[in-house]
């Protein structure tokens, strides 16, 4: 946003209550040194993808890695809907989908409230690194600096991020005030590092150029492990492997923004958060509700006020929090309306109730295509609602694109077992229940054991409850279901 535009903004907040909490919490503690806040995304890396968190591939994210020693890392943390503008939208309104307005690619509603403008109201230098168009409309983000992706290397040069960020933070000094920098990598979204783009057409032309975008690594076939939900096909170990040269190019781009805040000497004072906006565009994970759909690698570091080394294995966070943990370790008010709150209590170590189960959505592909889900997971079991499924409608993602679904179709055709998964990707069923304890990757569907009948009922009665509170509209027609 340019000074002129911001200070329009300002202007027409100054009456509201927003407006006037905000500044008067922002009197009260001026003297207060307010954090700094550095918001870390990848695009689409898997919550398993780090060393950290699983990965065998040796020195895969050394950066990350080095980061989740220097703070909390959280087991249980999920995206809220695993497409990228609706889950950057929900984090940066605390609110789900069908009630800040952005449900697909769109903008969020005039009248939702963001982070952005409370921290733009108590005085805050709001910088945002690629995936700009991701957060609409522009005047709702009061972004002081944009840079945006076509400057970052198609937000995958490490070296660029690096640049940038000294500069945005030389900025902040300069100017003596707080900042918030959103640093979004564009990796490892598809097309990955390696990989053949399409052969015709402008949009093939731009791809060939992110593809060709260099890297210092590159991962080979046989480095990797093949997630048990993908058969383990020479073409979906091929596509594996390009996009894990991609998580290593992230993890350099996090290690090189991380270096210029080291270097600016304010990393003492700076809280930082990395995740991932949601799972790998690979069938049975992104625009889903399955464990590795929502799943993230959330990392929290704030040095001398949240333990270093730490594995919280107990709480759920999910990404209608961010907002309200923001405000909450900057000293502001909470926007009112927001279906998330705070986890702060959490990274201070203290016992906070309600955090044993998260509810995530899904609404509308990239394509506009509409799949409606709702989801609720605990630490052992996964109940998903698919209303779309009706036995004649086909699924459709990006997750179809490149080497592996068209390496699934083929092997179908004479392998019964991966002909069986890719119908039941293309045609899912209306209900799904897994113990994700035992089967993480979603194998079973478990739906009709009678065994789990009481669970199943519990799960049901959990997601009403969640789908009330939250006014989801598509909680009549799932009443039915749960009586």
């Amino acid at each position: 946003m340019t000074t002129i535009a911001r200070r329009s903004f300002l202007q027409q907040i100054a009456g509201s209550s927003v407006f006037a909490a905000v500044s008067k919490s922002f009197a009260a503690t001026s003297t207060a040194k307010r954090p700094n806040i550095l918001f870390l995304t990848a695009d689409d890396m898997n919550y398993n993808a780090l060393g950290a968190t699983g990965c065998k591939i040796r020195d895969i994210t050394p950066n990350l890695d080095r980061l989740a020693s220097e703070g909390t890392r959280f087991t249980h943390a999920h995206v809220t809907v695993a497409v990228c503008q609706p889950s950057r939208s929900v984090l940066m309104t605390g609110r789900y989908p069908h009630r800040n307005g952005a449900v697909g690619f769109n903008a969020i509603r005039d009248d939702v409230p963001t982070l952005q403008e409370s921290l733009a109201a108590a005085g805050y230098l709001n910088g945002i690194f690629a995936k700009v168009e991701h957060l609409t409309p522009r005047t709702k983000f009061c972004w002081d600096t944009v840079v945006e992706a076509a400057a970052l290397g198609n937000g995958r040069v490490p070296s660029l991020y690096y640049q940038h960020t000294k500069q945005f933070l030389e900025a902040a000094k300069a100017a003596g005030k707080p900042f918030f920098l959103m640093a979004n990598s564009q990796d490892p979204h598809r097309p990955f590092a390696g990989s053949e783009p399409p052969k015709a057409g402008k949009k093939a032309a731009k791809k060939k150029v992110i593809a060709a975008t260099g890297v210092s690594r590159t991962i080979q076939p046989d480095e990797v492990e093949v997630p048990g939900f993908l058969p383990d096909l020479p073409p979906v170990r091929r596509e594996i492997a390009q996009y894990y040269t991609s998580v290593h190019r992230c993890d350099e781009t996090v290690g090189e923004v991380l270096r210029a805040l080291e270097e600016s000497g304010l990393e003492d004072n700076t809280l930082v958060m990395f995740l991932s906006d949601n799972g790998m565009a690979f069938p049975f994970a992104k625009t889903n509700c399955y464990l590795t759909s929502t799943a993230t690698p959330w990392i929290v570091r704030w040095p001398d006020r949240v333990a270093a080394g730490r594995v919280d294995a107990a709480n759920f966070i999910s990404g209608i929090d961010f907002t309200p943990t923001i405000l909450d370790a900057a000293g502001l008010p909470q926007i009112a309306g927001m279906d998330g709150r705070s986890f702060l209590p959490v990274l201070r170590g203290e016992k906070q109730d309600g955090r044993d189960l998260v509810f995530t959505v899904f609404h509308l592909t990239s394509a506009n295509n509409e799949y409606l889900m709702r989801s609720v997971q605990n630490a052992k079991y996964g109940y998903i609602y698919n209303p779309w499924s009706d036995g004649r409608t086909i699924f459709r993602n990006e997750s179809q694109a490149g080497l592996t679904f068209a390496a699934m179709r083929e092997a179908a055709k004479t392998d019964e077992k991966i002909a069986a998964r890719v119908r039941m990707f293309l045609y899912r069923v209306p209900e799904e229940f897994y113990d994700y304890e035992s089967d993480p990757c979603a194998l079973k569907n478990l739906i009709d054991d009678p065994k789990y009948a009481p669970e199943i009922a519990r799960m049901r009665k959990a997601m009403l409850e969640k789908m009330t509170a939250c006014d989801d509209p598509l909680s009549q027609k799932f009443r039915p279901v749960v009586r």
